[in-house]
Parts: C-alpha cells; structure tokens; sequence
C-alpha cells in the first residue's frame, strides 16, 4: 500500500557555502513546488564565516518570501549533526529529509527518495553511490576512501549498508524521535551512528536508492578530517560495545532548548 505524507521537511545544513547555497535552496525549491505536498525547507546555517546566511535570506526572497522557507543561525559553530538535530527540532513533517548543501547532490534526488518512500513505505531510505544504478563522478582517492571506510563500518557494526556518508536521507519522524536521545557524534560520523542507533532501535530495514552525485570539488576532506571521522567511528563502536551508552537514551526533545543549543543570531 503506497504511503502517504502528511508533511515533507527537508533539512539543508549550511557550514561556510556562500553564494553556492542560494543556488541550492533555489534548486531544492523548484524541485518540491512539483511535487503535491505539504512541504517546508529548513536552511540551518552553522555560525558560518563568510556570506552563507546572508545568501540564504537572499534565496528566501528571492524565492517569494514564502513562509515554507526557514532559515536558523546561532552563534557557535556545532557541526553537522547538531545542525541537522537543531533544523529537525524546528521542523514539523511526518516524513525528514536530510541533503547536504552541496551542488554535487542534484535536487532532483530529492524527488527520487520521496517518491521510493511513497512506493515502499520504508522508514529509513538513503542515498548510495555503490547502487548499482547510481551515477557518480567523483575522484578516484575519494572512492579509495570510501570503499575502505565502508569495509571498516560493516567490520566494526554489522550494518548492511553499503555508504552511509552521501548528505541524502529520508527518515519517517518516529526514527528520529527515537534516535536523537542517543546521539553524541555531531560533525563527520553522524551519519554513522544515526543508521547505527536507529538499527538498534528494531529499524533494520534501510532501503538505499540510486544517487546523482556531480563532485564539482565544492566539498574537500582534509587529512585531519579522515582522522577525525576514524576516531569518532572508533568512539561509537567503544561507546556501543563497552559502555553499551545506545541501549538508553540521555535526553528529551522536549527539553528546554537554552539548555541545549547555543543563542540564535538570526530566524527567518
């Protein structure tokens, strides 16, 4: 039986793009006004230091001003998982999508994860460049990255996930309800521990799709990055095997949020 969505949120986090996010925002909106739903886009941008919130308001306006375009801000850079867990706690849809604010990532991948979840009502529903059907350019050291990190994950977990890194993902909202409470990594292993928890949590099933990735050499890793990413993996697999910290959760969402997210700059 297809599903139904009652309200689609996307979540656009924003760490230093500049002008490329209006571009973005621009492309993300053309791509939902075709789609039948009640929808809201949510840019959070992560105390950015060059022009990315102001070319963010700018895309607002320029896309009509509309009150289904938000933009957030504060004023302490947290990260990419603090800045998609502060974008979801502002949201208000049945159904999230996370896509990073890269123009490697085509909005038209947007419309593909909607309508595979429509089709298969699955609760958990990721981009993957390894799909078979997949259209990727991207340079050959980061496949080399990819593959082997990968290899680690399913070594080090057992998730039957063959990428969990590309910034394209549909969750129902019940999995992230569930999941955030638990959630420590904020900046390149989100991804991974997210899928992690929310398998532990009985979500077992993560249907991943075909992916459109452009790599237009926006996005770079630095060596200091693939050794932070290695060290929180191996935090997460020391914290869910040692300190067995995943099998509770440690926060509600419903708490008072100047307890857990830094003074707000700005709120359009």
């Amino acid at each position: 039986m297809p599903a139904k969505i009652s309200k689609l949120s996307v979540i656009v986090p924003a760490y230093n793009k500049d002008s490329e996010v209006f571009q973005v925002v621009t492309n993300l909106i053309s791509e939902l006004k075709h789609q039948n739903l009640d929808w809201e886009l949510i840019v959070i941008d992560d105390c950015s230091r060059d022009k990315t919130l102001k070319e963010a308001i700018k895309s607002k306006k320029f896309n009509g001003n509309t009150k289904n375009i938000k933009i957030y801000s504060y004023n302490l850079n947290q990260g990419k998982g603090f800045a998609l867990y502060y974008g979801f706690k502002k949201s208000e849809g049945d159904v999230i999508v996370f896509v990073d604010s890269d123009l490697d990532i085509p909005a038209q991948n947007v419309s593909n994860l909607i309508k595979s979840y429509i089709k298969t009502n699955s609760n958990i529903i990721i981009g993957s460049k390894r799909h078979p059907f997949s259209q990727v350019n991207y340079p050959l050291l980061r496949k080399f990255m990819s593959k082997n990190y990968q290899l680690l994950v399913k070594i080090l977990f057992n998730l039957n996930v063959a990428d969990t890194q590309v910034g394209l993902k549909l969750f129902s909202r019940e999995v992230l309800e569930e999941s955030f409470p638990r959630i420590v990594v904020k900046n390149f292993a989100f991804d991974l521990e997210l899928l992690m928890v929310a398998k532990n949590l009985g979500y077992k099933k993560i249907l991943e799709i075909p992916v459109i990735l452009n790599y237009n050499f926006s996005s770079t890793i630095e060596i200091k990055s693939v050794i932070k990413i290695l060290q929180d993996t191996l935090a997460i697999f020391y914290r869910k095997n040692f300190l067995k910290y995943y099998d509770a959760p440690h926060y509600k969402l419903e708490q008072d949020e100047i307890h857990i997210i830094p003074a707000r700059k700005a709120f359009i």
